[in-house]
């Protein structure tokens, strides 16, 4: 099973749910089962870390995203991964614009997998440190809800 977070840069929102996700199924004893990763629909980032701000707020939840390096989706992504996951829903557009016909990728937002009215992770980019802290939290929920979903689609 492979699941890969896609936002706008590849700086702030899908690689911290790369590694929310990543640490909670190596708490679950899942890590085998399920990779993980994460890249923008746009070039901006392309080869750079994740913000700084994001990689605060991860370390501050016991979470070390510093190695991530940012990458621009590529048609592969779609033979390779089983869930091409959107942070809101101008990603989502573009994932789907270039999803090959073909394609059995699941494409969905990362909300879809949490409860609540809430379906768009915001941009923190442009925004406060309240702003990232918010995001984590959002993506932490959303991160509880795929794994159970995973478990009970795949008997994991």
């Amino acid at each position: 099973m492979q699941v890969l977070f896609v936002c706008l840069g590849n700086i702030c929102r899908s690689p911290t749910a790369e590694g929310v996700l990543r640490e909670k199924l190596k708490r679950e004893g899942l890590a085998d089962s399920i990779t993980v990763d994460s890249c923008g629909v746009g070039d901006y980032h392309v080869g750079e870390g994740p913000d700084a701000r994001a990689i605060r707020e991860a370390r501050s939840r016991d979470i070390n995203i510093e190695a991530l390096v940012a990458r621009q989706l590529q048609a592969k992504d779609f033979e390779k991964f089983d869930y091409l996951l959107a942070m809101d829903e101008s990603n989502l557009a573009a994932i789907r614009k270039r999803q090959p016909a073909a394609s059995r990728a699941h494409v969905a937002l990362l909300m879809d997998f949490a409860e609540g009215e809430t379906h768009d992770i915001p941009d923190p980019y442009f925004d406060s440190e309240e702003g990232f802290t918010r995001v984590y939290e959002l993506i932490d929920q959303a991160c509880n809800g795929l794994i159970a979903h995973l478990r009970r689609q795949y008997h994991l």
